[in-house]
């Protein structure tokens, strides 16, 4: 005698409907899941070998990942760590939107008109490979000692890069854009904002990321000598005044670690502006 159980087509579709869910499911959670715990368990490794080779060479001025953690935890309660980080964010923040203010426009019209970029060309290509930090001398007998030096930096470091990604981008803009733009009467203005300002967006967003992170090396640099306060102060402080190196150390987590998470929130722009396109 033999069973048979027989379920119904909208069972089974139901059936294969929550399996496709399923797999759909899993195949979106494991690539997550390995992008989070792979960087996890590679900072593991990094922190053993780290706390390994203090206790083996029995060093006594490099600081152990306790010893680090420890001096973090000192500022904090100073309420000095998230003074130095807000100095820092602000500094960057106004010479990075200064740059863009002036950088956008200005390759757009380097994009748009040749001319125009035949002119300033020469002279753009001239100051690019200037390093930013060449500038300090000149920034400290410009502004002084303060916040404006480090934000000229800033502003110099981030300047070229956007100019150049805005006018590739307008200067790339497929014709048939524009011919379709000027066919339904758009004026000069009209065709800048409607037409080559959403089709130059990916190119745009990609020499924004690539101007931050120059921009942030530069902070560092700058704070070291123009300001006394900042994540860059901090470092060249804590080693002047008490050779304190879990804070030097400490700083450069910092750095790293802020400069991570202000790369991944400009990936994610780049991205959505690569939808956008």
């Amino acid at each position: 005698m033999r069973f048979e159980v027989r379920g119904s087509s909208e069972e089974v579709r139901g059936g294969g409907r929550a399996g496709r869910a399923g797999r759909l499911l899993h195949s979106s959670f494991a690539p997550r899941t390995s992008n989070l715990i792979l960087p996890l368990l590679t900072a593991a490794v990094l922190l053993f070998l780290w706390s390994a080779a203090v206790k083996i060479t029995a060093t006594k001025i490099f600081p152990s990942p306790v010893a680090v953690a420890r001096g973090i935890v000192q500022l904090a309660e100073k309420k000095l760590l998230w003074a130095y980080i807000g100095d820092s964010l602000v500094r960057v923040g106004t010479g990075y939107a200064a740059a863009i203010a002036v950088g956008i426009p200005l390759g757009f019209l380097l994009g748009w008109y040749a001319p125009l970029a035949r002119a300033v060309n020469p002279l753009i290509q001239m100051l690019r490979p200037i390093s930013p930090l060449a500038w300090m001398p000149l920034a400290v007998i410009w502004f002084g000692i303060g916040n404006a030096a480090p934000i000229f930096l800033i502003f110099i470091a981030s300047l070229f890069t956007i100019v150049i990604a805005a006018a590739n981008g307008v200067r790339n803009i497929p014709p048939m854009y524009l011919q379709a733009g000027r066919n339904f009467g758009l004026s000069t203005p009209q065709l800048m904002l409607r037409v080559a300002a959403p089709a130059a967006l990916a190119r745009i967003a990609v020499g924004l990321r690539i101007a931050f992170g120059v921009a942030w090396l530069v902070l560092v640099a700058a704070e070291m000598i123009a300001v006394d306060s900042g994540l860059g102060y901090l470092i060249i402080d804590a080693r002047n005044a008490g050779k304190r190196y879990d804070l030097v150390i400490g700083g450069m987590l910092l750095i790293g670690v802020i400069g991570l998470i202000l790369d991944s929130l400009m990936r994610r722009a780049e991205t959505w502006a690569a939808e956008r396109r």
